[in-house]
């Protein structure tokens, strides 16, 4: 984005204040105003999805968030339902960790060897191509896409087992 606008900042390093004249320092600031805006206004999730990880949870499935966002411990308590996610393998964590983001599969990998289950009997839900694309890369026993802006084919050509288009119609 920076580029297409001419302007030319130093890398930086991402332990710099969002007052930096640094690109890390551009994306320290955004993400202190996300978080502002999550704690003024808060978020309202898919009632599709908080029905379907209730239900699971009701039935003591073991549930994990993957994101690349650093946000999203700060996303999942806004939205109410951070307790329902024993593990988080977030952009912080995969950072700490070295592991390489979407589409490799190594941040699902991670986070079903944490939460203790087997690759193969593991359900990736996704609504992003390159959460597919790793889902299925990493022989996950079922990959779901989940059509909000995506596109049912594009999912499928990624490695979608079933793609719905909200997370209700896999109620149980």
């Amino acid at each position: 984005m920076l580029a297409s606008r001419d302007i030319v900042l130093p890398e930086g390093d991402p332990s710099d204040p969002g007052e930096a004249e640094t690109v890390c320092g551009l994306g320290n600031r955004k993400n202190d105003v996300v978080n502002a805006v999550l704690k003024r206004d808060g978020v309202t999730p898919y009632p599709g999805s908080v029905a379907l990880v209730e239900a699971l949870d009701r039935r003591g499935v073991k549930m994990a968030v993957v994101s690349s966002s650093k946000n999203a411990p700060a996303v999942l308590a806004a939205a109410g339902i951070a307790d329902h996610f024993p593990v988080v393998v977030d952009g912080a964590v995969a950072a700490a960790d070295g592991l390489p983001g979407k589409p490799a599969p190594d941040t699902f990998v991670a986070a079903a060897e944490r939460v203790g289950v087997e690759i193969g009997r593991a359900v990736v839900l996704e609504d992003a191509v390159s959460g597919v694309a790793a889902g299925r890369a990493g022989g996950f026993g079922l990959v779901v896409g989940v059509d909000r802006g995506a596109g049912a084919e594009a999912l499928r050509a990624a490695g979608a087992d079933l793609v719905v288009s909200d997370l209700d119609e896999i109620l149980p």
